[in-house]
């Protein structure tokens, strides 16, 4: 058995599953290997070289480039490769991910799973459901690398842009200034660029791109909090109108396949607004670059054929860059890189369970608060503040939740009232008998009625008071679902996954395909 480097086993899905400094690792390793694969030096040391590791390749989306430098990657390790034919497998009989991958995770000892989907979230869910089956199987979980998930992310093409940036740049990660133009809305590799920029200190970012492919609000929104520079621009006249352009410019191809018909109407004049022009090249800076993931639509390009030969083109030997990158992503998840390096590696955090807050009580007051039509608690719990503050229909329901949720089958009463204290109505249970709720079931209740106070009951007096504060995760509820229609998670991908979602700020993004939602929004009934 070979040692083990420290990104072993590692799942690579959105960019921030490597830190600053594991990125930063990955593009130094990168330009090591390229230098020794153009050198024609021995590559041994950079090689995992062990048939036993799997490497699956299953694109259920159109790729060349990802694939193919993927595919030439495994094969530099000497690894077994397998191309997944998705077109003549069992997903024609309606197999979930989930199924197949469980047949093939047992086929050798090690596996890394490669995955192209129009389904958001897929290599995170697979991560979950395909590890946790194989520690209850004894197999070595696997690896998954996200090769692109619907207009999520595409972290490996972040990467090897990042490198290409670097390359530009001769290392200099102190600023870094870029124009991100074309779909902005629909392309995926732009997204990513809200975390991979971070590796460079200062950023500023201009989005030019008319309002109907501008860059989503999510991203938007991270790349503020990103501490990025914006502008924004709706046409490259526009940007090029004003003093300040960018020396490095990100191209992308109006994705015509996923808009619908509103923009489709529009499309010749969004690609005019985004489609480089010969009298555009004399107002850019000296020793200006440009980028493009590819493919280009090659009858309507965005960068035009007579910009090819020009010292303009920084795409070709961006796109030869996924190549090495790709070398050196799975040689770290394979373990067999990654022995020289320092920084700070990715911790995963399980969130605190900090949304119990234990409340002052009395200790020689009864608890004598009864509402007219409540049956008084001698022995019992109470759930008081329910609600508070929303309209009396909308707690009459949330009392309907709770009950069913957290299955309060029991003689017990309740209602919606005006709190003592001012005109704000509330709901309250009163369930005599009933000596504690436990700790799954305060959770949930936490999650349905965030403010809310359990109290404790017995003898007449209150000897426990707890107030419940929204939990750092909301999950294992039967009606809850992400509004993402083509997150992994959502019930129209029939892949059993059920829906997760993480505390961000004052709300929730979906633990899968990142979709932002309120604390209502997460509420399916």
């Amino acid at each position: 058995m070979k040692p083990k480097g420290p990104f072993y086993g590692r799942s690579v899905s959105v960019v921030h599953d490597l830190t600053a400094d594991e990125q930063w690792y990955l593009y130094r390793k990168t330009a090591e290997i390229k230098a020794a694969v153009l050198e024609g030096r021995d590559l041994s040391a950079y090689r995992f070289g062990d048939t036993e590791l799997s490497v699956y390749l299953i694109f259920l989306e159109d790729s060349t480039r990802t694939k193919e430098s993927f595919r030439n990657a495994a094969v530099f390790h000497q690894a077994t490769v397998s191309v997944f034919d998705a077109a003549h497998s069992s997903f024609n009989k309606k197999e979930s991910l989930t199924d197949t991958l469980k047949m093939l995770v047992g086929y050798s000892r090690r596996s890394i799973f490669i995955i192209r989907s129009t389904v958001e979230g897929v290599t995170r869910a697979l991560e979950v459901t395909i590890g946790d089956y194989c520690r209850k199987a004894g197999i070595a979980p696997p690896s998954f690398l996200n090769a692109g998930d619907g207009k999520h992310e595409h972290p490996s093409q972040e990467f090897l842009d990042e490198y290409s940036f670097l390359e530009k740049k001769n290392w200099n990660r102190d600023s870094i200034h870029i124009a991100l133009t074309g779909d902005l809305y629909f392309g995926r590799t732009v997204h990513s660029k809200a975390d991979g920029l971070k590796i460079f200190k200062e950023v500023r970012v201009d989005l030019v791109a008319p309002s109907e492919l501008g860059l989503p609000d999510f991203y938007r929104q991270r790349m503020i909090d990103n501490g990025f520079i914006l502008r924004t621009f709706p046409s490259i006249d526009a940007y090029l109108a004003q003093g300040e352009v960018a020396d490095l410019w990100y191209f992308t191809r109006l994705q015509l396949e996923r808009m619908g018909e509103d923009v489709l109407d529009k499309v010749g004049r969004l690609k005019h607004a985004v489609t480089v022009r010969p009298d555009h090249l004399d107002k850019l800076p000296l020793g200006t670059k440009f980028y493009h993931p590819l493919p280009q639509n090659r009858t309507e390009p965005t960068i035009p054929d007579f910009v090819t030969p020009l010292d303009l083109n920084g795409w070709d030997e961006q796109s030869r860059n996924g190549y090495f990158t790709r070398i050196t992503l799975i040689g770290m998840v394979a373990g067999c890189l990654g022995f020289d390096f320092t920084g700070k590696l990715k911790v995963h955090e399980h969130p605190a369970d900090d949304f119990v807050e234990t409340g002052r009580i009395n200790p020689h007051g009864k608890h004598t608060e009864y509402k007219t039509g409540i049956k008084p608690v001698d022995d019992g719990i109470v759930i008081d503040h329910i609600g508070m503050g929303r309209s009396v229909e909308q707690i009459w329901k949330l009392l309907d939740k709770i009950r069913r949720n957290l299955q309060l089958n029991y003689l017990a009463s309740m209602g919606v009232f005006s709190s003592v204290k001012s005109d704000v109505v509330k709901g309250l249970i009163s369930i005599p008998d009933l000596p504690e709720l436990g700790f799954k079931k305060v959770k949930k209740l936490a999650a349905l009625s965030p403010g809310c106070t359990l109290n404790l009951v017995r003898s007449k007096h209150v000897i426990q008071k707890y107030r419940l504060h929204m939990p750092p995760r909301i999950y294992n509820f039967a009606e809850i679902g992400c509004r993402n229609e083509n997150c992994v998670s959502h019930a129209k991908q029939h892949e059993g996954i059920s829906p997760e979602f993480e505390r961000r700020g004052e709300g929730f993004v979906c633990r899968f395909c990142e979709r932002p939602h309120t604390y209502d929004d997460i509420w399916t009934d």
